[in-house]
């Protein structure tokens, strides 16, 4: 009798740990994260940056990140088996594309963009995206510079470990008309500091009020405008704030 309950006190325990190693091994979430390989160079270099970035962070932190060159994997299909789209470089220019990631993100998808991926403009002809970003490109500083950036809420997940201000890595900076401030649904959490100005060489901001991270609260979304060149991942307190990101976006917390 007393080797029977040892046999089976012994079973409990290895199902038991073998149920705790399984739980301990799947993933938090899942990102798919896209980026183009034929754009501009220093776009180029930032996305190899993110991606060894994101690669060490998804080890760390126990979710998968994917990462493609082929935009037509932003199928329904596919896009079953993630949490998290990220757009390190590029957007997608056909309908089929368009139209997939509008459902996903209107069936509870997370998004995070950085610096090109929310470019548009008169050409662009995508309504539904110039609304989820909640603005449009108007005009940017040449050549890339660092820039003093203002935290705008320390409260969000977000940006809850950076300073009320800090300097940012070289970046090229995109200002925005209409102004996503300017939209009931948009919350700002960075902003540029005018006390930047004049910002630039060839092309210079000279004023205004230029966002640089938002979301959109009517969608589970991000845009951060770093993503130029191979400096923006240079900063460990910068860095904190593409941690949480992430994190925030994947674990909805």
């Amino acid at each position: 009798m007393k080797n029977i309950l040892r046999k089976t006190a012994a079973t409990a325990l290895i199902l038991l740990l073998s149920g705790m190693l399984s739980f301990a091994q799947s993933p938090k979430f899942k990102v798919l994260a896209l980026y183009s390989t034929t754009v501009e160079a220093d776009h180029v270099d930032f996305a190899r940056d993110a991606i060894q970035f994101y690669t060490k962070l998804a080890a760390e932190k126990n979710f998968v990140f994917d990462t493609t060159t082929d935009w037509e994997k932003l199928n329904d299909k596919n896009l079953k088996n993630y949490q998290v789209v990220m757009w390190i470089n590029e957007f997608p220019h056909n309908e089929a594309e368009r139209r997939v990631f509008e459902k996903f993100m209107t069936n509870g998808g997370a998004w995070l963009g950085f610096h090109v991926s929310g470019y548009n403009d008169k050409d662009t002809k995508w309504p539904w995206f110039v609304d989820f970003l909640g603005a449009v490109f108007y005009s940017n500083n040449w050549p890339p510079l660092p820039a003093k950036l203002i935290v705008d809420d320390n409260t969000h997940p977000v940006t809850r470990r950076l300073p009320k201000t800090y300097i940012a890595p070289i970046n090229e900076w995109y200002s925005w008309k209409p102004n996503p401030r300017d939209n009931k649904d948009i919350k700002v959490l960075v902003t540029l500091d005018p006390a930047n100005y004049p910002l630039g060489k060839k092309d210079v901001l000279k004023s205004g009020d230029v966002p640089v991270v938002w979301t959109n609260t009517k969608y589970r979304m991000l845009y951060m405008n770093m993503g130029h060149g191979d400096k923006v991942m240079t900063s460990d307190i910068q860095n904190q704030m593409f941690e949480d990101a992430i994190m925030w976006l994947g674990t909805k917390q």
